[in-house]
């Protein structure tokens, strides 16, 4: 296995992970809120075939594998039923923030995880993957640290799952955050903001992605960073 190909599949590993957890999360926090429409469809489940959507889930992550940039997507839609809500405006907020929550929480246990590793002995790993995972190059000797497949993998896990944490709070249709918004909009509002749907994902993505990612995931990266450099 080449060196850039180990890289690719970790990523797409977590990538697939992450998505599996995200679209869980809002499953099993739909149920517990009283909506049992996707549990029964069986998306409480980590089996990504349950979750992957052909747009979202492989065509955009190929491009940005491709392509080099971050690697964003989303999973199929999971199915909601607001009228089964005790509460449809608190509980839809609640179960589209639960998502986001998920991919936060992995980030922070890969965290966890990698400084156990560190303190274990696997600190260079560590530090490698780290300087590896900007541009899939490093100026260390990777095959000199019979560890560094482990610190990589999980090191994609926090990058992977802050990106996703932040895409995803993007209040543009599709993603949670617009189902956020949208409990807040005026009637006629909010049917117009629905329409924006794919459109303004792209635009945004294509001109405004620097601005958001600029602004929120590199410094909260910074934040793990720090964090994972000092304790």
């Amino acid at each position: 296995m080449s060196p850039q190909f180990g890289l690719i599949l970790f990523q797409v590993i977590v990538l697939v992970l992450a998505f599996s957890v995200h679209e869980s999360a809002h499953a099993y926090m739909a149920m517990r809120l009283g909506d049992p429409t996707a549990y029964m469809l069986g998306r409480v489940t980590l089996n990504p075939l349950k979750h992957l959507d052909p747009i979202g889930s492989v065509f955009l992550p190929l491009i940005a594998l491709v392509y080099h940039w971050p690697l964003i997507g989303w999973a199929k839609p999971c199915p909601i039923t607001p009228r089964n809500f005790s509460h449809p405006r608190r509980d839809d907020i609640l179960v589209s923030l639960a998502g986001p929550a998920s991919n936060l929480a992995m980030a922070t246990v890969a965290l966890i995880l990698l400084l156990i590793f560190k303190h274990a002995g696997g600190g260079p790993a560590v530090f490698a993957a780290m300087s590896v995972a900007p541009g899939g190059v490093s100026t260390v000797d990777t095959s000199a640290l019979p560890l560094f497949p482990a610190a990589m993998l999980l090191y994609y896990g926090v990058t992977i799952n802050l990106l996703l944490f932040v895409f995803n709070l993007i209040p543009i249709p599709p993603l949670d955050g617009s189902h956020v918004l949208r409990q807040f909009l005026p009637y006629n509002v909010e049917r117009i903001y629905n329409r924006i749907g794919m459109f303004g994902l792209l635009l945004v993505f294509f001109f405004g992605g620097s601005l958001i990612f600029g602004t929120f995931y590199y410094p909260l990266l910074g934040v793990f960073d720090r964090v994972l450099g000092s304790l």
